[in-house]
């Protein structure tokens, strides 16, 4: 296997997805509103509602914190309503809507890596460059990997300087990220990538436009949506464990993709629908 090809291949991906404002729309606006418009919102809304308001707002998380683990309760204690509340939104509540940036943005691009190709008719080209098929598809997954995992960790720094810095008033103290946070973003957040990209090239190289692609893989979004009303319900509480448990279930699915697309990907059935 020729790593210098695989390299170039994605190089060659990753220099069309910066021309592709399909790609870049998402990218652009998602960070924008994870990592500052809605944490803001958690934070100061708590400083502005009057106290009757915020402890109606409580009522419900109370009824939620009762069913946590007591390792993660003690983070509540000795804590005002406030920020009780900044906490529970900005620190459990809203983790697992992190996850679904890695998905959504690799999905983007693996949609566009063999559909693009076909639509700026320039298959044929790559379909008889001097590579094998292991090394064309490792390269379109290493494309879409890369800047997935890279905007999401970009993000989520964003993230810790936004909480930090507009909740220290009230804190009086830098307090965030919680531990449950690391694994969440630097070893779930990797898996569900490559969950999005290795099922996404898969199912590109079998159709023809890039929306019928990119619909058919975003359908992956689902499995994050499950964790987020896990946790909105009290089902499920993202702690270490838990965050660990899950991204190693995910990591051994990626393995299961991607030795079937590595398997089962054929360049001579992408040349046939020329």
């Amino acid at each position: 296997m020729n790593w210098r090809s695989i390299w170039a291949i994605a190089r060659k991906d990753l220099t069309e997805v910066r021309q592709n404002k399909a790609a870049w729309g998402p990218a652009i606006a998602m960070p924008s509103i994870f990592a500052v418009v809605l944490p803001l919102v958690f934070i100061l809304l708590p400083q502005v509602l009057p106290v009757e308001d915020m402890q109606r707002e409580m009522g419900d998380i109370y009824t939620l914190l009762e069913s946590m683990p007591p390792n993660l309760l003690t983070l509540f204690d000795g804590r005002t309503i406030e920020q009780m509340f900044i906490i529970y939104m900005t620190g459990f509540m809203f983790a697992p809507m992190f996850l679904i940036m890695p998905l959504m943005f690799s999905s983007v691009v693996g949609a566009d890596s063999f559909v693009g190709e076909r639509e700026r008719k320039t298959m044929e080209a790559l379909l008889y460059a001097p590579t094998s098929d292991m090394e064309l598809f490792l390269g379109k997954v290493l494309a879409a990997v890369l800047p997935a995992v890279i905007l999401s960790w970009l993000t989520y720094a964003l993230y810790i300087l936004v909480v930090n810095i507009a909740s220290f008033p009230l804190f009086g103290e830098i307090w965030f990220p919680l531990a449950s946070w690391w694994p969440m973003m630097f070893w779930l957040t990797p898996a569900l990538a490559l969950l999005g990209i290795s099922a996404t090239v898969l199912i590109s190289s079998r159709v023809r436009t890039f929306m019928e692609a990119y619909q058919l893989s975003g359908s992956l979004v689902v499995f994050v949506l499950a964790l987020v009303f896990g946790q909105i319900s009290g089902v499920l509480f993202l702690g270490v464990g838990t965050v660990l448990a899950i991204g190693t279930l995910v990591w051994l699915v990626d393995a299961a993709l991607i030795t079937l697309g590595v398997r089962s990907f054929k360049r001579s059935s992408l040349v046939a629908k020329l």
